[in-house]
Formats: C-alpha cells, sequence, structure tokens
C-alpha cells in the first residue's frame, strides 16, 4: 500500500473558485450597488478576485495519505494543520456530488468517524477526487472489494414515483420559506430598493389591507399551505431522487440525490437495530421514514437514512430486511397496562387545569377578557385525545434477540435495538411513578442516541424485562422470590 502524500483531483480548480464565488456572492451584489459607481465596480472585482483565488489556494495547499493505520490530511498555507483519524475509528464513507462536479467526474468524499460527526464536525473531507478514485478510496478504507459490482447482491429499496406524494407531510418546504424569505429581506436591504420604484406592488398591497380580516387570514392561511406543499415536493425531489438501498457483503450502500448525489456506505458489523419514525401528519397519511442505529452515527444523522417517507408498510419491510427478522419491524407490542394509561390522561388534565385556572385568575382579578379561558376549555377534549393516542402508542418486546420500543405522538417512535448492543440499563422512576408501580427503562449503547427508553412499563416487567435481554447483567442487583 503506497503512504506516499496525494494532491486533490486537479479538476478542482475548476470547481472551488466557482463555489467561492457563489458563497460570496450576496455580499459582492450589495458592494456592487451599494457603490453605485466606479468604485463600488472596483471592489466587487477586487472581492471576486480574492474569492477565486482562496478556490486555488485549496488545492495548492491540500494533501491526503492513506496508510494502513492512519487517514492523514493536510490543509492551509500561514496556519498549517494536520488531522490524523485512525482507520479502526471509520464508521462511514459518504461521497457526495454537486452538479458541477457531476459534469467534471467529481466527488467529495466524507469520511465519518463518528465522534465530531454529529457534533457539528464533518468528520475528514477531501473536496474533491475523481469518482472513480473515490469509490476506490472508500471500498479500501471499509475493508470491501474494489470490484465495486461485486459488492451489491440485494436492492432493497428503490424510489417510486408515488412516494413524492410524502413530500407535503414532511412540511420540509417551511424551511426553505423561511430561507427564501430571509435572503430576499437582506439583498433588498442590501441593495437599497426604493419603495417607490414599485408601485404596483404597493397598490396590491393596500387593495389586500382593506379586505376583511378573515379573508386575508385565510388567504394566507391557503397561500402558505400551497407554498409550504409545493417546496415541500421540491426538496424531497431533491434529496431523494434515484433513491436506492442495496445490501452487499457486509455492507448497506444508499444512493439518493437528483442534482447533488449522495453514496452511503454503512457496515453491518456496525449496526445495531434500526428505527421507524412517524410525525403526526406523516402518520396520518400512512406513511414513515426508517433510519439505521449503528455506532457512529447519532439520532437522525442524515448518514443512518434507510428509506426517505414512504408508505407505511414499505417502511416495516425494509426495516425487517435490513435486521434479517421481518417481524419485529410490524409485530403487535406488549401494552403498559392501566396505570400508564390513567397517567397519561392525568398528565394532560392538570396542564389543560392549570392554564384554564391561570386564565380564569386573569379574568377575575386583572380584568382580562373571558374568551381566553373560554377557548383554553378545548385543552379538555385535545389532551384527552392526545392521552388516548400516546397510551395506544407505548409499547414494549423482546422477540428474536431484539429490544422493540414503541412511543410518541407527535413523533412516533419504534425502535429496535439488537441485545448484543446492549451496554447497560438505566431504571428511572420518579415520585409518580413510584406510586403507580411503574418504571422508564432506559437501554444504553454506543450507537444511534445511545440510549432508548421504554416508557412507564410496569416495574415487575420492566425489571423481567432486562434481565431476559442480557442474562446476567442484572443478576449482581437482584433479589429471587
Amino acid at each position: 500500500m503506497s503512504e506516499d502524500w496525494h494532491r486533490l483531483s486537479a479538476r478542482m480548480l475548476a470547481v472551488h473558485p466557482v463555489q467561492e464565488v457563489v458563497r460570496l456572492l450576496p455580499v459582492l451584489i450589495g458592494v456592487l450597488f451599494i457603490g453605485r459607481g466606479s468604485q463600488g465596480q472596483i471592489w466587487s472585482l477586487v472581492g471576486l478576485g480574492l474569492a477565486i483565488a482562496a478556490g486555488l489556494l485549496r488545492w495548492f495547499t491540500t494533501t491526503y495519505q492513506i496508510t494502513a493505520e492512519h487517514v492523514r490530511v493536510r490543509r492551509g498555507l500561514l496556519s498549517r494543520k494536520e488531522l490524523s483519524v485512525p482507520r479502526d475509528r471509520i464508521r462511514t464513507v459518504d461521497l457526495t456530488s454537486r452538479p458541477l462536479q457531476r459534469i467534471l467526474g467529481l466527488s467529495r468524499v466524507v469520511i465519518g468517524t463518528g465522534r465530531g460527526d454529529w457534533q457539528g464536525a464533518m468528520g475528514v473531507t477531501l473536496d474533491s477526487l475523481a469518482t472513480a478514485d473515490a469509490a476506490r478510496l472508500r471500498e479500501e478504507l471499509l475493508h470491501r472489494r474494489t470490484e465495486q459490482s461485486t459488492g451489491l447482491v440485494d436492492v432493497l429499496a428503490e424510489l417510486q414515483l408515488s412516494w413524492v406524494r410524502f413530500g407535503p407531510f414532511t412540511l420540509s418546504g417551511i424551511a426553505a420559506i423561511g430561507v427564501v424569505a430571509g435572503s430576499l429581506a437582506n439583498l433588498f436591504n442590501e441593495v437599497q430598493i426604493d419603495e417607490d420604484d414599485f408601485g404596483v406592488l404597493q397598490s396590491f398591497l393596500g387593495q389586500v389591507a382593506s379586505a376583511p380580516v378573515w379573508v386575508i387570514v385565510a388567504g394566507l392561511v391557503v397561500l402558505t399551505a400551497v407554498l409550504v406543499s409545493v417546496l415541500s415536493v421540491i426538496a424531497y425531489v431533491l434529496a431523494f431522487w434515484n433513491f436506492r438501498l442495496a445490501r452487499g457483503e457486509g455492507t448497506l450502500r444508499v444512493t439518493r440525490g437528483l442534482l447533488t448525489t449522495r453514496q452511503t456506505t454503512i457496515e453491518l458489523r456496525r449496526l445495531r437495530g434500526a428505527e421507524i419514525s412517524e410525525p403526526l401528519l406523516l402518520r396520518a397519511a400512512r406513511g414513515a421514514r426508517c433510519s439505521a442505529i449503528t455506532t457512529g452515527l447519532r439520532g437522525e444523522h442524515s448518514s443512518s437514512v434507510l428509506l426517505p417517507p414512504a408508505p407505511r408498510a414499505v417502511a416495516h419491510r425494509v426495516a425487517g430486511d435490513v435486521l434479517e427478522d421481518p417481524a419485529v419491524a410490524s409485530a403487535e407490542l406488549v401494552r403498559h397496562g392501566p396505570r400508564a394509561h390513567l397517567r397519561r390522561y392525568t398528565r394532560a388534565f392538570l396542564f389543560a387545569a392549570a392554564v384554564t385556572g391561570l386564565l380564569v385568575l386573569l379574568w377575575w382579578l386583572a380584568d382580562w377578557p373571558a374568551w381566553p379561558w373560554q377557548v383554553a376549555l378545548v385543552l379538555f377534549p385535545a389532551g384527552a385525545l392526545l392521552a388516548e393516542d400516546r397510551y395506544r402508542n407505548l409499547g414494549h418486546a423482546l422477540m428474536g434477540g431484539k429490544l422493540v420500543f414503541r412511543q410518541g405522538s407527535l413523533v412516533r417512535r419504534r425502535q429496535v435495538l439488537s441485545t448484543e448492543g446492549v451496554i447497560g440499563w438505566v431504571f428511572h422512576r420518579s415520585f409518580f411513578q413510584r406510586r403507580a408501580g411503574l418504571i422508564s427503562l432506559t437501554a444504553t449503547t454506543a450507537a444511534g442516541r445511545q440510549h432508548y427508553t421504554g416508557v412507564d412499563i410496569p416495574a415487575a416487567e420492566a425489571i423481567a424485562l432486562a434481565d431476559a435481554a442480557e442474562p446476567g447483567l442484572l443478576e449482581p442487583f437482584l433479589i429471587r422470590r
């Protein structure tokens, strides 16, 4: 294995200057318009030159080395930095190609180590390598064959056009609206556009302002719903077009993306389970997501996605196929009993009573209007519906060496965790749980969120469940009767 230092692909010289210019484009436009003359144009050209120089310098100042034990990256000109990562700490290798990179046959390699990745860092990044070199590097780092075609043996899921209907139920368009609105506001502020230049728009806004309030509110609601739906569908297509989940010899490989393509490889030996999540709106549309519980990736990290929003039955099937046990993804679970049921209603009604009581006091003592506390009465039936749904979603099971927890209402989650990945147990009992004879049982693990909790399980069942999942682990703490 060669241990020489290598440079990134020379073709990146056509990519990074463009990326730097695009990144600084709002600033350059602002400088151009604020100048209002040749001075602004000069400063814009200076900024453009600096952006291009910064992109070119990245190639000249970045080198990397692959050894049998480490991956090393050196970068920087005035401040020289070297990042070294042990190969046995590598958890994932992602290949990403933006549109310009795809045209030039380049890929961005992100090597996930499982430590700083979920805290905001990006692991080790090589931006950019030739696509063929990036694929070979991925196979080398994950200790797999270099022939890519021999690794894929089973396609578990591919995007169906009908799945796009779940896009509006993800509400990802809300973030897009915020980004677009903020960018336009900043641009108009930087450019200093005169409001008198938009007489037609002012006339339209004046007519809208003269309409009844209920018409304005209804129109805004409809407009927002349409925009969110359209933008959510666009975001879904951009993120998950050409989605494909395939299982190879010891790996799972996910490919997705329309303009920017991404390939993620997860080693099966690091897989500890799977999670099926159903946000309320997506659940109403009978949809669900599926993600991997694997060491080195925390929560719903983008590298852990096994299935985008899709029909619930498909999410159950994919989770069962990945874990090689179809039953754990859809089997009926053990309910938590009447005391857990009562506890859901008690908490909902206490919250509704507290809010309503506070508003009644303000109406009585501070001369507040009566309608706030009257509206707050809706919290009681709404709380009852939420409490019933939360109880119906509670459940646990132990089957085939896998621990299953389910909970949540606004986001219902079914978590399937291999008992081999459990490294400890936490038994939590609040004052009210002790009186009700309930326990929240948490399984700790090195994978995913690092802890998964079954809420309000009857005490005897929780202890028996933990003892059966990991025989002998609790033996020093148990008193047999």
